[in-house]
């Protein structure tokens, strides 16, 4: 696995409130939004969005509240589902807490997430469905 982070996708409580917040109070301009979640115009960089912090924690295998999950996922993005299955068994090898089993998501995609020794979440994924994919590797 690359020191790469493919995007940065914050749990929030308002959604609504955080584009506000991010886009008429920062002047980022929204690249996508999908309802359940928003990413900004990332001018080269990795990409940051927005996602329910209740349907975040959910979508990665954690709790929403207390010290279990502090509202932040890390995204590594892959071109196959082989390399998923690679890079979990890489990441439970090296001492990583595996939260999801790399398998379907809800979204159409195929991925899974651990959590580093830290608690840091990392959620590695693949979708066959755009060619315009935040590709780590």
């Amino acid at each position: 696995m690359k020191a790469h982070v493919s995007s940065i996708l914050l749990g929030v409580r308002d959604l609504e409130a955080a584009k506000r917040f991010y886009t008429e109070g920062l002047g980022w301009q929204i690249r996508n939004d999908y309802g359940i979640s928003v990413f900004f115009e990332s001018d080269g960089a990795s990409p940051v969005g927005f996602y329910g912090r209740e349907g975040l924690a959910d979508l990665v295998g954690t709790s929403a509240e207390g010290s279990g999950f502090s509202g932040l996922v890390l995204t590594y993005v892959v071109r196959s589902e082989t390399r998923v299955d690679e890079v979990m068994a890489e990441a439970a090898k090296a001492g990583a807490t595996i939260l999801k089993p790399a398998g379907a998501l809800p979204w159409g995609g195929y991925g899974g997430t651990f959590a580093d020794p830290d608690g840091y979440v990392w959620s590695l994924g693949y979708s066959a469905q755009g060619a315009d994919q935040p590709y780590a590797e």
